[in-house]
């Protein structure tokens, strides 16, 4: 069977290849993202699934504690390292009501949004399907991978 069918059938990877290939909305300014942090932080004990592309993906939800602790961690790292008056590299499939949340890395842009033919993977995946491995296409920083590890080690 190639990878190819393995996406053609009902599965938990299909499920979270049909999410991550949905609709999404930016966070377009700062504001948005604060508020999207507040509606993530009002449902932590979801079930989330914290994956950062390049390392395995998890096996089962992170506790609320992780996902609080996630999140002002990430928003801490995005404000320091995005230096825009404007946000616009976190995704969601509802702003309102997150199910599936792709954060890119401020130094892995590439064509975040629009079209292109290779578009950047983000750097982080809050979902409450569980993730399966992404191809990366670019090595994960060790700065990236201490963080990741220093959160979750």
């Amino acid at each position: 069977m190639t990878s190819d069918k393995v996406f053609d059938q009902a599965s938990p990877a299909n499920d979270f290849m049909t999410a991550f290939r949905g609709s999404f909305t930016s966070t377009l300014r700062w504001h948005h993202l604060d508020a999207l942090w507040e509606r993530l932080r009002e449902r932590a004990d979801a079930g989330w699934y914290l994956y950062a592309v390049g390392e395995p993906p998890p096996e089962t939800p992170t506790a609320a504690a992780g996902v609080l602790g996630f999140i002002s961690q990430i928003d801490q790292l995005l404000r320091a390292e995005h230096k825009e008056d404007y946000c616009g590299i976190v995704y969601a499939d509802d702003l309102q009501q997150p199910t599936f949340v792709k954060i890119y890395d401020p130094h892995n842009l590439g064509v975040s949004c629009g079209y292109s033919d290779n578009p950047p993977l983000p750097g982080w995946v809050l979902s409450l399907v569980p993730p399966v491995d992404l191809p990366s296409t670019r090595v994960l920083p060790r700065n990236r991978r201490r963080w990741w590890r220093r959160l979750f080690g």
